[in-house]
């Protein structure tokens, strides 16, 4: 997906959803995702304001701990994920292909448990 569409599909889902819980609670944390888990972790557009990435999980995959700024998710596919925040507690959550919620930042470590590949682009806001 080129930038122009991801922006375009920002633009049009943006309007479907707006909701809170894609993401784990606020943190401190500083592991970036794509550093610490670069096979799910992809980045297709940065600038001073914003980073877009492109996350990837097959069945049953799951992350290390890590840390995002707040953002907005846009699903490219529908998903099951489990997030499992620093202090053990973890929460089931799904979404539809074409949905967009609101990430508030946080550290989480994510596990596909659906039955098929999920793919999500996520835009990271930058202070």
């Amino acid at each position: 997906m080129t930038n122009a569409a991801i922006a375009g599909t920002l633009v049009v889902v943006g309007a479907i959803g707006y909701g809170a819980g894609a993401h784990a609670q606020r943190g401190g944390g500083t592991s970036d995702p794509v550093k610490v888990d670069a096979k799910h972790y992809k980045v297709e557009f940065e600038n001073e304001k914003v980073r877009v990435l492109r996350i990837s999980y097959a069945p049953g995959e799951k992350s290390v701990m890590h840390h995002h700024p707040d953002g907005v998710a846009v699903n490219i596919t529908d998903d099951k994920i489990r997030m499992t925040t620093p202090d053990g507690k973890s929460q089931e959550q799904t979404a539809k292909a074409g949905s967009a919620t609101w990430a508030p930042g946080g550290d989480h470590l994510p596990q596909n448990v659906g039955e098929k590949p999920f793919e999500v682009v996520l835009v990271e806001l930058k202070k």
